[in-house]
């Protein structure tokens, strides 16, 4: 699982700002702390897409104490995928073509608000020589 740490702080206008120490562009606020956590996957989702769509680094998330705001599974698996074809250096279309796919397909493969099979998923981790392992805690 992917849960960012988040620093929750009094705003003046009565709400609480929520931000993330490792993806500075994530800013929102909640009504409470329950309500800034919530907000804040939101925008840590949206983050993270914007960064895929721009081919930048995803950070994994840092150590320490305090709130976490946790991704969905989906797009935690999703985020890995990202980076191992980041690691490795490898383009949608390299993956597209090991899949024998078309370009759309690989891209829903990548988005984090697209509902994706997970036998999908499980062969674009295949075709990159990986396996994916799902744990129950």
């Amino acid at each position: 699982m992917l849960a960012f740490r988040i620093e929750l702080a009094p705003d003046d206008n009565g709400t609480i700002l929520a931000t993330c120490p490792d993806l500075p562009e994530v800013t929102t606020f909640g009504e409470d702390e329950a309500d800034a956590l919530l907000r804040a996957v939101d925008a840590i989702e949206e983050a993270l897409a914007a960064r895929i769509a721009r081919r930048q680094d995803i950070p994994l998330p840092s150590k320490g104490k305090g709130p976490r705001a946790t991704l969905s599974t989906q797009a935690a698996v999703k985020v890995a995928l990202y980076r191992l074809m980041s690691e490795e250096g490898l383009r949608k279309a390299d993956l597209a073509r090991r899949l024998s796919l078309h370009a759309p397909q690989v891209d829903r493969l990548l988005d984090l608000r697209h509902a994706t099979r997970l036998d999908q998923l499980d062969a674009a981790f295949h075709a990159l020589g990986k396996r994916l392992d799902v744990r129950v805690e």
